[in-house]
């Protein structure tokens, strides 16, 4: 048992230093050339908060890997030599906590900033905003725990009375329990209404903020999760439905690389037009309006630049380029089948599983078990692999709605050209629905993750902290997020095959609002 749980610190060791290296990869490779070799401070939070997101969504397979490594103990305190999961968890979460609220803002304005001014003055605008919401959340939070910060479990009443012990004992389903002459309810299935009552106790403060961080999370997850799990493989299918079938002339390219560079030269205007309106201090809703404009009009002028030099590769290896597109859209296609197929498990399990009570079904809980039954890790590995989809789709699906609604500021990832600012606005949405990811994941799979600390706090706490229980209670994230994810089919499926699965072309002159 003990080389068990060494093993176990051991994989979690090498675990944790193999998600450090790879987020540094990706800060490497995603940065833009303006932020190489400065803005470090920044970068160790990019890297910090990555790591903690994919910590947290991998703590719930090493939860269950825990469980495990004491279940055929002989001796009673062979589980005291597990990891400590519950401090663990907290430890996790309110450094979530701490990131998303503190931070990560203080770093998104120190980095941008004035440049003009001194890094005291700019360090001093930061803190004096941070310092500002960081009162107003603890004040918020200690009126909040002091009133409501309250857990009401349900229980049930269950009085026996007391024989003599004699070496016949007769039990039956009508009597399962000691008789004798007083009352009798042993039976909480059996037992009347009115035996039921309402036990109340104060929760932990730390356990009371991973709460809270979890229904903000909650309500961004139902949105962003139920839009990516539909559009996240259904975007693959339809780019590769959209792909180029082939080559385009050179006149064609040239007519089309003319038109690309008459849309440039009005997005410089109009930038231009926008950075004299930001110096001389005019800085109002119309002005925010237009540059959201702009930069949604950019995003799609890089996007046909791309297409542009899909469709007409140049120099001397342009017939390898073209086959290395081909290649990439029938990967898309593959990777995008994979994946509705994962999408449709997941909308499924979630109807069987968790709208219905009691649940027609466990599925996939039935799944991991009879996997881990074929060898150890093949269930954990497995139930890994569906947490880290789902984030994957709230990612997708916080992107799509960055894209397509006019409220919501556009921060795109692109390979090599992200600044640090977008950056650290998507690790912030990364961390935040990262909380809601392992409340739902430890929910939809009650039955494989029983008995696992992350089940004591989100599926015991969570679900009976007075006023925020009957959310859970009555399935209102997970119908919101099964509801989300059906438009969205019904978008892909209707809206863009009506349109023939065609790329949108835009045409006319660029203009902003007066």
């Amino acid at each position: 048992m003990g080389d068990f749980n060494l093993a176990l610190v051991i994989v979690a060791v090498i675990v944790c230093m193999l998600v450090l290296l790879i987020n540094v990869y990706l800060l490497i490779n995603y940065q833009h050339p303006d932020d190489a070799n400065q803005a470090y401070f920044p970068k160790f939070v990019v890297v910090f908060g990555l790591s903690i997101a994919a910590i947290s969504i991998l703590m719930l397979p090493a939860d269950v890997a825990n469980r495990q490594a004491c279940r055929h103990a002989i001796y009673n305190g062979a589980c005291n030599l597990t990891l400590p999961m519950k401090e663990l968890w907290l430890a996790v979460y309110i450094a979530d906590a701490v990131l998303v609220f503190f931070v990560i803002p203080f770093a998104m304005f120190y980095y941008e900033g004035d440049e003009d001014k001194s890094v005291g003055k700019r360090i001093k605008s930061a803190l004096l905003w941070v310092v500002t919401a960081a009162i107003v959340c603890a004040l918020l939070l200690g009126v909040l725990y002091e009133k409501v910060g309250m857990v009401d479990f349900s229980v049930r009443h269950l009085p026996s009375a007391t024989t003599n012990f004699t070496s016949n004992w007769n039990f039956s389903l009508g009597q399962p329990c000691i008789g004798g002459s007083g009352a009798v309810a042993c039976s909480a299935y059996t037992a009347n209404a009115s035996s039921e009552k309402t036990w109340t106790m104060r929760t932990s403060f730390p356990e009371y903020v991973v709460a809270l961080a979890t229904i903000v999370g909650s309500v961004l997850f139902s949105i962003f999760g139920g839009v990516g799990i539909a559009c996240l493989p259904l975007g693959l299918i339809a780019a590769f439905v959209r792909r180029p079938k082939t080559v385009i002339t050179r006149s064609q390219y040239i007519k089309e690389a003319t038109e690309l560079g008459k849309r440039a030269r009005e997005m410089k205007k109009a930038a231009d037009a926008l950075r004299q309106e930001e110096k001389g201090g005019s800085k109002g809703t119309k002005w925010r309006k237009n540059v959201k404009a702009v930069e949604k009009e950019l995003l799609q002028l890089e996007e046909d630049v791309k297409l542009l030099e899909e469709v007409y590769p140049q120099g001397e290896k342009a017939e390898t380029s073209w086959a290395l597109t081909v290649l990439g859209y029938l990967a898309k296609l593959v990777l995008g089948i994979l994946g509705l197929i994962v999408s449709l498990a997941w909308m499924a399990h979630i109807v069987i599983y968790l709208v219905f009570d009691p649940p027609l079904s466990p599925f996939l809980n039935e799944v991991f078990i009879k996997l881990d039954d074929i060898w150890g890790l093949l269930g954990t590995a497995a139930f890994a692999f569906f947490c880290f989809y789902l984030l994957l789709g709230v990612i997708a699906g916080a992107m799509m709605l960055g894209l397509q609604l006019v409220f919501v500021t556009i921060h795109p990832m692109k390979w090599g050209a992200t600044l640090m600012s977008s950056f650290l606005f998507n690790v912030g949405l990364i961390l935040l629905c990262s909380i809601s990811v392992i409340q739902f994941c430890s929910t939809a799979f009650g039955y494989y993750a029983q008995a696992t600390a992350a089940q004591e706090i989100f599926g015991h706490t969570l679900e009976s902290l007075r006023g925020i229980k009957y959310l859970y209670k009555y399935n209102v994230f997970q119908i919101a997020f099964i509801v989300h994810a059906a438009l969205t089919f019904m978008y892909y499926i209707t809206v863009l095959s009506f349109q023939g699965w065609r790329r949108e072309r835009r045409s006319g002159k660029f203009k902003l609002s007066s």
